[in-house]
């Protein structure tokens, strides 16, 4: 307990505690509220939701040409503890994970259902649309809010030799002001256990959905949270070097192996094809699709699909950012940012690229009913997919220990990052945060995840992240600005 901060990490717990308890002893009020906040944040703060996303792209890209580029995360003697693939391994597994297999499918299919700019009998225009519009919501912006959070964190830690919180970031008005800085570092600490939880709860209602729709097994969604937190719990225990590397690890793996697979055993030649037309339209239509605010259209698209990624990735961006930053020492920053921002993004456009074209090319060829499997249980889409395909039973496999692995990562990878918010000091790199800590956090993920599942499942976890995230986003671009300023010195 000597490293624990007691104000920051009682008064977390204490409210994720009375949140919880509040919102599961009255259900249905919860799922009201959150209804309409998201309702009220999306219709009056979309545009500055768009905004903002667009503010971190220009801000990480333009870094990579600036004087500063070649500024060493731990000075100019530093040296990266991980190699390229590790840490490519490590930042995509705790950046995307769960994600990625939930919505490869039910994300295009989406698209393809609800977008309101669809042109009727057009299936080719309305395809490459799809693809273009998932590809803006997994790639650039949201590894952008990373590439830039993480980047503040990594410096004011290695190079100012600064506790890993989000008050550090901020300068020494806020650092000095300890009722602010400790209500700073609550927030961050709450946006990250909420932004979790929603992929757990996601990463659970598709291990469950995976399982009926697959062997006819049905489990109590509860049931697959508290195992995959008890295993969490054992890798938060073996620490970062073995725990969380080992399992990113073993994620690229089995990921690659599902890639392909599906590509290989797909439609091939047309996903190629899919895939060179998908990065034409999506450079082409960038600025337009990334500024699109839905202003003359009598439609709810951008509530459920462009405010709510965004918003997520503003609630990941605590967790995924300190995280990255916490295995980055070494890298300079024009690395930071090839390696956070493009090469994640051009490994999403691949993944989406598959999955998203051998199941658009399912509904071009009346292969199945994908469209309607996305509509009534977007958790079984992946696995419609497979049942065109060979192989069916192996690849459902593959994909749920991949979902599991996933799972796991994002368990631990959270109670690691959750407790460096809350640690008392400096966290050395080569060292872990307290594993009481660390402990009691994945407990509370876990719990957390439960409980908005049974306030509302899908829509509730959805909800609780946009409510999180738009505060969070402001945070960010102050720290962006304090980060900027503090370069110079380092010339």
């Amino acid at each position: 307990m000597e490293n624990i901060n007691k104000p920051r990490f009682f008064t977390s717990v204490l409210l994720l505690v009375i949140i919880t308890s509040v919102v599961f002893n009255n259900l249905a009020q919860s799922a009201e509220l959150f209804k309409n906040t998201q309702i009220f944040l999306s219709e009056y703060l979309g545009w500055f939701i768009i905004l903002i996303a667009n503010g971190f792209v220009i801000f990480s890209i333009s870094l990579i040409f600036t004087k500063y580029k070649n500024i060493k995360l731990g000075g100019i003697d530093a040296k990266p503890k991980y190699s390229y693939t590790n840490w490519i391994a490590m930042l995509f597994s705790a950046g995307l994970g769960i994600g990625l297999l939930f919505y490869g499918v039910a994300e295009p299919i989406g698209n393809l259902n609800d977008y309101p700019g669809m042109v009727d009998g057009d299936l080719s225009n309305n395809a490459g649309k799809a693809l273009g519009l998932t590809n803006l919501h997994w790639g650039l912006h949201g590894w952008a809010i990373y590439s830039s959070l993480g980047l503040c964190f990594a410096f004011a830690s290695y190079n100012r030799n600064k506790a890993f919180r989000v008050s550090s970031l901020l300068g020494s008005k806020v650092e000095s002001n300890k009722l602010l800085a400790t209500l700073i570092d609550i927030i961050a600490i709450l946006t990250t256990v909420i932004g979790i939880a929603t992929s757990l709860g996601i990463g659970a209602t598709q291990i469950n959905g995976g399982l009926d729709y697959v062997f006819n097994i049905k489990l109590n969604e509860f049931v697959i949270i508290v195992v995959i937190t008890i295993i969490g719990l054992i890798s938060v225990c073996l620490g970062l070097d073995v725990g969380i590397k080992r399992l990113s690890q073993m994620n690229m793996g089995i990921a690659i192996l599902l890639l392909l697979l599906t590509l290989i055993l797909g439609p091939t030649v047309f996903i190629f094809n899919a895939m060179i037309q998908n990065a034409g339209v999506y450079l082409n239509q960038l600025i337009q699709l990334s500024t699109w605010t839905e202003a003359y259209n009598d439609s709810v698209y951008q509530n459920g699909y462009t405010l709510f990624y965004f918003t997520w990735w503003f609630a990941w961006a605590p967790f995924v950012s300190l995280f990255i930053a916490r295995i980055s020492y070494g890298r300079s920053i024009k690395e930071f940012i090839i390696g956070v921002l493009l090469v994640p993004s051009l490994i999403v456009f691949i993944w989406m690229g598959v999955f998203g074209n051998a199941a658009i090319y399912q509904v071009l060829n009346n292969i199945g009913d994908i469209s309607g499997a996305v509509s009534s249980n977007a958790s079984t889409a992946l696995f419609v997919l497979f049942d065109s395909l060979s192989f069916t039973k192996l690849l459902s496999i593959t994909s749920l220990i991949l979902i599991v692995t996933f799972f796991v990562t994002s368990s631990d990878s959270g109670a690691l990052v959750a407790s460096m918010l809350s640690s008392k000091k400096h966290v050395d790199i080569n060292s872990d945060s307290p594993l009481i800590s660390r402990i009691t956090w994945a407990i509370l993920l876990g719990v957390v995840a439960a409980v908005l599942l049974k306030a509302g499942g899908l829509g509730a976890l959805q909800t609780a992240v946009v409510i999180f995230g738009v505060p969070f986003s402001i945070i960010t671009a102050f720290a962006c600005r304090e980060f900027y300023r503090s370069l110079e010195e380092e010339l």
